[in-house]
């Protein structure tokens, strides 16, 4: 409520020097706890800025990527700049890369499948970009996941790191779900590897006590950013601007204007402290532990992957061992259990099949709740069997 009350636009440190260096600081404090490397710290060349969503995030650095190998090979190599990742990334890099110009035929979405439990394959990686460069392409951004969307898959960030150094490539860190999970010790190592990153992305506002909007951003290289976004309009100019001393975030991001987002996140960290927001992260995670144990009581039912963080993907599996009508069974479980209105669950798809997500993530989710919860999707289950023997 302050930060929309107050109505500070601060694109630029003049216009609110108080917005543009809490940013800075509680920025610097987050990667702290993240355990970020220090090429991340505002003291460095590289910083922190608020972006609204992980899809302007990725935007941003994509073009930060893309204007730094165009600036090199010239601008007219655009058609052959290529992206990769895997094809469990968000969709958000795909809708970057058509903002940002690439070629739609350049966008390597690697098949990820259940042995990897799909995470993106060093090696399926290392020979797509060789068959690029022996084409005549040119590699040039990476995005890596740390929590996909559709089953919090983790990619291997230190090979995937270092195959990025070794071919040049713009290595970003998408880990708009699960970075929030790593202020634990025990998750921290989900993102070794990181200090390979050019850049690396969290969403306070997906599991971190933080209203929307609020996505924070890591860059190893400011000026990367700064080159590719910045204007420099006369009614802009200023002294501390033009003397390069002070951070001007309109030239981080899309828009010119900004919120006062930094207030919000530093309410966050000084409300609840590291330990309160560690132990609620603890506490989702072992509500999902818990749901996965009641799942695999029931010989019903199956846990598709391996359960992470706090979202468990399952499904109803029939006595048939027939996939479309698995998939069937799924799809009408899902509209029955969110018809009855008294909970919600998601979809995804993988390898086939039509999976179930419970995710726990609100902050008055308690065991009962969840008790609560699996007795609804069983009782929905044995009324679909039920109808089936019939």
């Amino acid at each position: 409520m302050l930060s929309a009350g107050l109505n500070i636009v601060g694109f630029s440190w003049i216009t609110s020097p108080a917005a543009t260096e809490l940013e800075m600081i509680v920025l610097d404090w987050l990667s702290k706890l993240l355990k970020l490397p220090d090429e991340f710290l505002s003291t460095g060349q590289g910083g922190g800025v608020i972006q609204g969503t992980a899809s302007e995030a990725v935007l941003v650095v994509l073009l930060a990527a893309r204007d730094k190998f165009l600036h090199r090979v010239g601008k007219n190599a655009l058609n052959k700049l290529v992206v990769y990742a895997s094809d469990q990334t968000h969709s958000a890099l795909q809708k970057a890369c058509q903002i940002g110009g690439i070629y739609p035929e350049n966008c390597r979405m690697l098949k990820a499948d259940a042995s990897t439990n799909y995470a993106l394959s060093p090696d399926a990686l290392t020979e797509a970009i060789s068959h690029d460069i022996s084409n005549g392409l040119i590699p040039f951004f990476l995005c890596a996941t740390v929590g996909t969307t559709s089953s919090t898959a983790i990619d291997p960030l230190l090979l995937l790191g270092r195959i990025a150094k070794e071919n040049g490539l713009w290595f970003h860190v998408d880990a708009a779900y699960a970075g929030s999970a790593c202020i634990c010790p025990e998750y921290r190592p989900y993102i070794n590897g990181v200090e390979e990153a050019d850049s690396f992305n969290m969403n306070a506002h997906k599991w971190f006590l933080t209203n929307f909007d609020c996505s924070a951003l890591w860059v190893k290289d400011r000026n990367a950013l700064v080159q590719s976004l910045s204007t420099n309009p006369e009614f802009l100019k200023n002294k501390a601007s033009q003397t390069n001393m002070v951070v001007d975030y309109k030239d981080w991001q899309i828009p010119l204007g900004r919120r006062f987002r930094s207030l919000k996140l530093w309410m966050v960290l000084r409300l609840y402290g590291s330990q309160n927001l560690q132990d609620y992260i603890r506490s989702h995670i072992n509500l999902a532990k818990h749901f996965e144990g009641l799942v695999a009581q029931d010989p019903r039912f199956e846990v598709v992957t391996p359960r992470l963080f706090a979202l468990v993907c399952f499904r109803l599996v029939p006595f048939q061992s027939d996939l479309d009508l698995a998939n069937k069974l799924n799809h009408e479980l899902l509209d029955a259990v969110n018809s009855t209105g008294k909970i919600f669950i998601s979809h995804t798809a993988l390898s086939g099949k039509y999976i179930l997500r419970f995710a726990v993530g609100a902050p008055m989710t308690e065991e009962r709740h969840v008790n609560e919860a699996w007795k609804l999707i069983q009782g929905q289950a044995s009324l679909l069997l039920d109808s089936l023997s019939t």
